[in-house]
């Protein structure tokens, strides 16, 4: 049994840690997973024994043993990174001299406005709906997934995008095509809000702060999901059984049944149809920072990349032997 001045265990310091400075839940998985990796890796020694040679060691590991990609290995090192200067509060100067990953440069994958059509025809019901948004308006996936009924302005025609990548919000268009669509599913939504509601569930997660500054909100229609889980489930931090927000990966697998059913040999997710919303759009002639506001995207340098996807072959040169 812990007595009152026993410290917590290291991964709970780190738990701790993210909780204070608001990190995702799925980023204090990420990084909790990470040090423990590192530390069964090195013997289950303490991470104040160690030093630069055991992190680069484990990065290697990572890369030759393990086959993991640059971006995976830049996210074990920033998960270890925190662990040092936010949970052990250890400057070392070899800290900022480890080497990441160098990232591929490789174009996204992109559909042509055809097979585009092609899948969102094979798609039906909530996926459907979901699928036709992130063509429609850009979103990534988990910003699509954690939409607000209130996020919906049907008036203005507009989503907001709130705590997007980089805890930015951003607006983007409500396609007109969707509304009606959209508007139906809204109905239907706000009968299983009714039901949860009767049994007292219908509580959704809201950010720390939020949750204080309106301790009613929570129970509100407006803070419900547009697209709520099919069921009950507890969270992780506060144990509360809730409704959360429905899993991506039903997405992801609806998508890959249209694709594969298409008879398409492209390899496309979710996240194609952001990359084929920004291509078609430029493709339009819509100017790269409308696009750039659009996708919100912080450095334009990162929209430019769909400018050399709209390039066919040789940047767009006609060839000598298509022109005999």
């Amino acid at each position: 049994m812990l007595t009152q001045n026993t410290p917590p265990k290291l991964l709970d310091q780190v738990r701790d840690r993210i909780r204070v400075k608001h990190y995702s839940i799925r980023t204090e998985k990420l990084y909790v997973q990470w040090i423990k990796r590192f530390i069964l890796f090195n013997g289950k020694r303490h991470p104040l024994e160690m030093g630069e040679a055991e992190v680069e060691a484990f990065l290697t590991h990572l890369a030759v043993e393990g086959h993991v990609s640059a971006s995976t290995q830049n996210q074990a090192l920033s998960a270890l990174l925190f662990l040092y200067k936010e949970v052990l509060l250890v400057d070392l100067p070899w800290l900022d001299n480890v080497v990441r990953a160098k990232q591929p440069q490789r174009l996204p994958s992109v559909l042509t406005r055809t097979e585009v059509g092609a899948v969102l025809a094979r798609m039906s019901g909530v996926h459907g709906l979901m699928a036709n948004l992130l063509y429609g308006t850009g979103m990534r996936l988990m910003e699509c997934v954690r939409l607000r009924v209130k996020d919906v302005d049907f008036e203005r025609g507009e989503i907001l995008i709130r705590d997007g990548k980089g805890a930015k919000d951003r607006v983007t268009m409500l396609p007109q095509s969707l509304a009606t669509v959209l508007q139906d599913h809204l109905r239907q939504r706000r009968v299983l809000f009714d039901d949860d509601t009767r049994v007292g569930k219908a509580s959704v997660y809201l950010p720390d702060a939020l949750e204080r500054k309106y301790p009613h909100a929570a129970t509100e229609w407006a803070w419900q999901y547009l697209f709520p889980s099919g069921s009950f489930s507890r969270d992780p931090r506060s144990g509360v059984e809730r409704r959360h927000h429905i899993d991506e990966k039903l997405l992801q697998r609806a998508m890959k049944k249209a694709v594969r059913a298409s008879g398409m040999t492209k390899l496309a997710t979710p996240h194609t149809l952001r990359h084929s919303f920004a291509t078609h759009l430029l493709d339009s002639g819509y100017d790269i920072r409308t696009v750039q506001e659009l996708l919100g995207h912080k450095d334009v340098q990162t929209t430019m990349i769909y400018t050399h996807v709209l390039n066919k072959g040789g940047k767009g040169v006609v060839g000598p032997l298509d022109r005999l």
